[in-house]
């Protein structure tokens, strides 16, 4: 199966997950049934067939995990829609076979995976298409402000979506906030010290509030500076100062940026905008599952009458 939007043959961005996000699948399975599947009982193991359904507008993201599900109760999943597809209501993405109580069981957990995966690569494709439409060259990216537990799941879907995921962890890249700066006592003295650890190998960025304070960055060895909660004239005039003084850095503007705002801050001097929208706050992607019985409708319609 090919997952993603890369226009390599053979290139998916599933290649990138490491072998254990599969053990993600039995731990959100563990919460769903921590003892008795009581309904489960009522169902039985006969052999059943289910359609997933989506009924909203949005990206298909989530591939590789929802496979994982059904892939470890023992079913088997025939998908319609590449990763990265857009979808338009109502559509048939997938069918699902196997033990009818194994099905049920992998329901919730697959769609609750696929809804917030595909409205997360969603948001990121049309926050793409802005900066496409805008002429703008830099990179959105994401933020660490992600669901734990879930992060995995969640900078697949920026990537699924085309946009950055910004450092995964703590251990990704080197980020000297305000709080590291207070306990230290200087920006300088904070980034000296970060290299002597972090070593060739890692990026420093460091957030900052004045161009004093990103010049000082900069001065003392960071490769990214990150103006912070600039208004976004100040953030142009400020980006124009340090890029003419130091081009070789990375300028990042970040806080208060939606995608109802972002293309106030779309200027050449600027390199990276991140956003904590892009995983938190986001809308969902509408995904039902339904077991395909003679007489039954799974598309699920509206009550309008009484009965």
């Amino acid at each position: 199966r090919i997952y993603g939007t890369s226009k390599e043959v053979g290139m998916s961005y599933a290649h990138l997950l490491p072998p254990h996000y599969r053990s993600l699948v039995e731990s959100w399975l563990k919460e769903d049934i921590p003892s008795f599947d009581y309904a489960g009982y009522v169902v039985g193991e006969q052999t059943e067939k289910a359609v997933l359904l989506c009924k909203s507008a949005g990206v298909l993201c989530g591939r590789p995990f929802v496979d994982a599900i059904f892939d470890y109760l023992s079913c088997t999943i025939e998908w319609h829609f590449e990763e990265g597809s857009e979808l338009s209501p109502i559509c048939e993405v997938a069918h699902v076979t196997g033990p009818v109580r194994a099905l049920l069981v992998g329901e919730r957990t697959a769609l609750n995976c696929l809804t917030r995966s595909s409205g997360i690569a969603t948001h990121a494709r049309e926050l793409n298409k802005t900066a496409k439409d805008a002429g703008w060259p830099g990179s959105i990216a994401g933020t660490r402000k992600t669901t734990p537990g879930f992060r995995l799941v969640e900078k697949y879907a920026l990537l699924v979506g085309g946009i950055a995921t910004h450092r995964h962890d703590l251990s990704s890249m080197v980020m000297l906030k305000d709080n590291h700066i207070w306990c230290v006592g200087s920006i300088t003295k904070a980034v000296k010290r970060a290299r002597e650890v972090a070593s060739f190998s890692s990026k420093i960025e460091v957030e900052c509030r004045s161009v004093e304070e990103a010049s000082e960055a900069i001065t003392a060895g960071a490769d990214v500076v990150m103006l912070d909660n600039f208004e976004p004239k100040v953030l142009q005039k400020s980006s124009a100062i340090l890029k003419a003084q130091f081009p070789h850095v990375i300028i990042e503007a970040s806080g208060g940026i939606r995608k109802e705002n972002i293309e106030q801050y779309f200027c050449p001097t600027v390199d990276v905008i991140s956003l904590s929208t892009t995983t938190q706050g986001y809308g969902t992607v509408n995904f039902s599952f339904k077991l395909l019985k003679e007489g039954r409708d799974p598309t699920n319609p509206t009550v309008s009458s009484v009965k």
